[in-house]
């Protein structure tokens, strides 16, 4: 089978390194691929952004299916393209669909028809009504910006005062086009976890659940980032309320899709607020999450390949997939300054030497290479993932893998997986 991977980031790095174990692959395309991943595939000339040179390829090449990564392509149109005028098979949903994840508003106007539960909230486009809503409110507020904002978008402000400060900012401009509207939300107590179940707009192939750290820094504080770390499972994603999830959450969101006539094809990631094991839904993605995804390949036993492609081509009734039993764990590593501003291309050393640690796999989500030197090329730079038969294990092998690297330039949170290692404390008999 030929297969077009989309994107380039440590998402598309472990997906192309579970993708190149399959024995259903011929040929893997990588557009544009990154220093990391090209060892796997061919990279191509053209970005994630190029939809028409993606798909012209795609044709023009007899390519079996196209496998998207990041949201932007998909919230693009890229899937309608490939499907409807390409007649290729795309594993990932159309724009119409894509909305869960590029519009809040429209995700919550779905989950209430669907009768998911979620926080109540209002859509505001300019500052002066969304202020009065949050007078209606209690503390914390939640603002987000409507549209894609790479993870970033998202406020919880303390005080009147902030908030007000952050629908300023947001309807200001501060978020480009995905803050030309924005949702002010319920705060929604409990704790985060994150869900996925790949769908072929009518059947539903339940994944696992993953626990991530949004903040920057230790103790869950700072910035709001794309996510510094995550493991799985996550102790708080029972079995109870993986059931509720599906039962309450993603059956009947994918059944409201289907109704409206925009079927969802792809992998459908619920973001959820867990408090006496009833989820409650926080945010759809439309692809698999970052950095989640990466300990998702690393636990996944089952070739992933064909269930993809069954999935894309409407024929996923009957698939399964095995996990493994053990525990799976990421640290990040960023460039000194991310979320704000911060430096590209310095030098990094010691990943070979990581790689080789029992259990630790590194992925690389904004490198590059040049003149034989590894050197960064974003703001998450290398995602250092270690399998262990639990959590402990897991985490302590990650940061064996983080102690092998040479990179003065970046930082790391060092309390990865905290909230399992303190309920597992909590637990155990004195």
């Amino acid at each position: 089978m030929k297969v077009l991977l989309v994107g380039g980031g440590g998402r598309e790095h472990a997906l192309a390194w579970k993708i190149a174990q399959s024995p259903e692959l011929s040929k893997l395309y990588l557009a544009p691929g990154g220093a990391g991943l090209n060892h796997l595939g061919e990279k191509l000339t053209f970005g994630d952004g190029e939809l028409e040179a993606i798909a012209d390829f795609a044709a023009e090449n007899a390519v079996d299916l196209v496998v998207v990564g990041p949201e932007a392509p998909l919230a693009a149109g890229l899937g309608d393209l490939l499907r409807e005028k390409k007649d290729v098979a795309c594993f990932g949903p159309g724009k119409a669909a894509a909305q869960l994840e590029s519009s809040k508003s429209f995700m919550k106007e779905v989950a209430s028809a669907a009768g998911a539960p979620t926080a109540g909230y209002g859509r505001f486009e300019t500052p002066e009504p969304a202020k009065a809503f949050l007078r209606g409110q209690t503390a914390p507020y939640v603002i987000k910006a409507d549209g894609l904002a790479a993870g970033k978008g998202v406020v919880i402000a303390e005080t009147l005062e902030e908030a007000d400060v952050a629908v300023d900012e947001m309807l200001g401009g501060k978020f480009g086009e995905a803050g030309a509207a924005i949702v002010i939300e319920e705060f929604m107590r409990g704790e985060e976890a994150s869900f996925f179940a790949i769908t072929d707009g009518e059947n539903i192939l339940p994944m696992i659940g993953a626990q991530d750290h949004k903040r920057a820094y230790d103790g869950d504080k700072g910035p709001n980032t794309g996510g510094m770390g995550a493991y799985s499972p996550a102790p708080v994603f029972t079995d109870k309320v993986r059931e509720r999830t599906m039962k309450e959450i993603i059956e009947p969101v994918v059944a409201e899709m289907k109704n409206r006539g925009t079927p969802y094809v792809g992998v459908l990631y619920a973001g959820l607020m867990i408090e006496d094991e009833a989820p409650r839904l926080v945010e759809f993605n439309a692809r698999f999450g970052d950095p989640e995804c990466q300990i998702l390949m690393r636990r996944l036993k089952s070739d992933l390949l064909p269930v993809l492609y069954k999935a894309a081509t409407g024929d996923l009734k009957g698939a399964t997939l095995d996990w493994s039993e053990d525990a799976a764990a990421l640290v990040v590593m960023a460039a000194q300054g991310y979320p704000g501003a911060y430096e590209k291309g310095t030098e990094i050393k010691g990943v070979e030497t990581a790689n080789e640690l029992s259990g630790v796999v590194v992925f690389h989500a904004g490198t590059k290479e040049e003149d034989g030197k590894l050197l960064s090329n974003g703001g998450r730079v290398l995602n250092v993932t270690a399998t262990g038969h639990d959590i402990e294990e897991a985490v302590a092998r990650a940061y064996a893998g983080i102690a092998a690297i040479d990179w003065p330039d970046g930082f790391y949170r060092k309390d990865i997986g905290w909230r399992a290692l303190e309920r597992r404390d909590a637990e155990t008999p004195a």
